[in-house]
């Protein structure tokens, strides 16, 4: 009988295989989102440094989200972090969804982030 891979377990190996693909220039910058239950965190990620550019999540003090685990607070975080991005001159992005499927506040967190004017 085949072991049960837990759910983290499964995660992690997507965004491994995925890394494998994804790389961060200092022109293309990756755009790294993590979410966990109660917050949602995105960074800009230089790969060939390794130092992040730009952050934003749930818990910055410009948000003053009550609840950063909804799709609202991960259209705040994705439009935040495109606008730092774009304060330090940055376009293009390469997005790593970081192993999480492309659905609810992944992509509400892309979306704003497009909206805002970053290009992926």
């Amino acid at each position: 009988m085949a072991k049960k891979v837990s759910k983290q377990a499964a995660r992690k190996r997507r965004h491994n295989s995925m890394r494998l693909k994804i790389k961060g220039t200092p022109d293309c910058p990756r755009l790294n989102v993590y979410r966990s239950t109660k917050h949602v965190y995105a960074q800009l990620i230089d790969d060939t440094k390794g130092e992040t550019l730009a952050a934003a999540s749930t818990m910055d003090n410009e948000l003053n989200s009550k609840n950063g685990g909804n799709v609202e607070a991960a259209k705040e975080v994705g439009a935040l972090v495109a606008k730092r991005a774009k304060e330090k001159g940055y376009e293009t992005v390469v997005f790593d969804r970081g192993g999480f499927v492309y659905h609810g506040r992944v992509s509400a967190l892309a979306d704003a982030a497009r909206e805002e004017g970053l290009k992926f």
